[in-house]
């Protein structure tokens, strides 16, 4: 039994990575057909809207009242409201510098350097004084010499949509770190939902006053605008949840950071995108960075 269940997390996370991978190519053609406020504004109130049905076939299945706060503890539904509001902003101010930086570069290498936040992290965790192992510190020399390739011409000059993308990866650190946080107190799921929500409305004066896509527009997108809200933050994020019960925190690290694989492989068969040689040995060693990141510290 045990057996089986490890078999489906990895399943589950599996098709997690590959939502999230595919989602690049989603973005990347949502960017030319709608500002990055847009886009993420829809599709943060998309995942939103999905989500509220899932915490109630959840909590039925688990026997549950059906209630959106799950719990009456006024201190609960206080971490509740916080953890979504601050990771909302955390992840309206990533996803939106994510958006606009897809705009300028391809969508495998932006999935290679958003997934250079598994190696940030470590290094952010030190203005918490979180322990920072020899294998971390081993990881960020090799991701820096990828980035070096994934980024830097022969000229020596940066692509302006890689440097955007680090910076989400930056802030998508913070954003995951907050998580950990706030999901130790509450409910992730509801939680989700909230930061969902609070995207979609902190994206609504940008679209409404300076962005002000047309409705043909917003007909055009329909499909990568449905792939990236329903796909990838409802479906992909309940399956991550559902995934990690299954499997150890390692071995789950690993299978979602194969969403930067899926990436490149996305944009190759359905945009047609291709990589240097230069830039498919810096790729190399971020996801080897990535993998360094993520190995556990020798007793």
């Amino acid at each position: 039994m045990q057996q089986t269940n490890s078999f489906k997390g990895i399943a589950m996370l599996l098709l997690c990575a590959f939502i999230w991978g595919t989602a690049f190519v989603a973005q990347s053609v949502g960017a030319d057909l709608l500002g990055p406020f847009s886009f993420n504004g829809i599709r943060s109130f998309l995942g939103a809207f999905f989500l509220v049905p899932c915490i109630a076939v959840i909590d039925k299945l688990s026997g549950k009242p059906l209630t959106f706060w799950g719990t009456d503890n006024d201190h609960k539904r206080g971490d509740l409201i916080t953890g979504g509001i601050c990771c909302g902003v955390l992840l309206t101010v990533a996803s939106t510098l994510q958006q606009a930086g897809i705009a300028y570069t391809s969508a495998g290498k932006a999935g290679f350097i958003t997934a250079l936040y598994i190696v940030i992290i470590p290094i952010l965790g030190l203005l918490v004084k979180k322990h920072v192992t020899l294998m971390q510190w081993a990881a960020v020399a090799v991701a820096a010499v990828g980035m070096y390739f994934i980024c830097i011409n022969e000229g020596f000059s940066i692509n302006k949509g890689d440097l955007i993308i680090l910076g989400c990866a930056v802030v998508f650190a913070v954003h995951i770190m907050a998580i950990e946080r706030f999901t130790q107190l509450v409910d992730p799921v509801r939680m989700s939902a909230i930061q969902f929500f609070v995207c979609g409305c902190l994206s609504l004066p940008v679209i409404v006053w300076a962005e002000q896509p047309t409705l043909a527009a917003i007909t055009a997108a329909w499909l990568p605008l449905a792939h990236a809200g329903i796909m990838s933050c409802g479906i992909a994020y309940t399956l991550q949840i559902a995934g990690q019960k299954y499997v150890n925190v390692i071995l789950a690290s690993i299978l979602l950071s194969l969403e930067s694989i899926f990436s490149v492989l996305a944009g190759w068969a359905l945009l047609g995108e291709t990589l240097t040689l230069r830039e498919i040995g810096g790729c190399a060693l971020v996801f080897i960075a990535i993998l360094l990141a993520q190995m556990p510290e020798r007793k």
